[in-house]
């Protein structure tokens, strides 16, 4: 799926990622600092029935919700992480591994901990302010 957007159409294209058939629930976000991958998350959070506030985990690596039907959603950021040893060390395979919602930013940071079998998408901001986004799901 490629698609073009505006901060205004996100709500369109988060219901169109959640509705991706077999969507794998431990989703890569890739790009650059300040492209809007906090802003989609928070949108896909908030699709999957989370009415609380929902925030990017800086500074804890990551943050649990939990959706008005009971289901858990993780969000990792892990730009501030120094090697993939200290995300193993806080477990980070058995969030991975749980069959929850894991939707991870700077997964470049740990490339040899993601499981094999993930989804992925970039956001390229683009010149006019819109957004274009790839998802990957195969």
């Amino acid at each position: 799926m490629i698609e073009t957007y505006s901060l205004e159409e996100i709500n369109k294209i988060a219901k169109q990622i959640l509705s991706t058939p077999n969507l794998k629930k431990v989703i890569t976000f890739h790009a650059t600092m300040g492209a809007g991958k906090t802003t989609l998350i928070k949108e896909l959070v908030k699709e999957l029935g989370v009415t609380g506030n929902s925030s990017s985990p800086t500074f804890s690596l990551v943050n649990e919700y939990q959706s008005d039907s009971g289901e858990i959603i993780y969000h990792f950021d892990l730009y501030r992480i120094n090697d993939e040893l200290e995300a193993y060390d806080m477990g980070i395979d058995e969030y991975f591994y749980s069959d929850n919602w894991c939707f991870i930013e700077w997964p470049e940071k740990i490339p040899h901990l993601l499981p094999l079998d993930h989804a992925s998408i970039v956001i390229r901001p683009l010149l006019n302010g819109k957004r274009e986004i790839l998802l990957k799901n195969d």
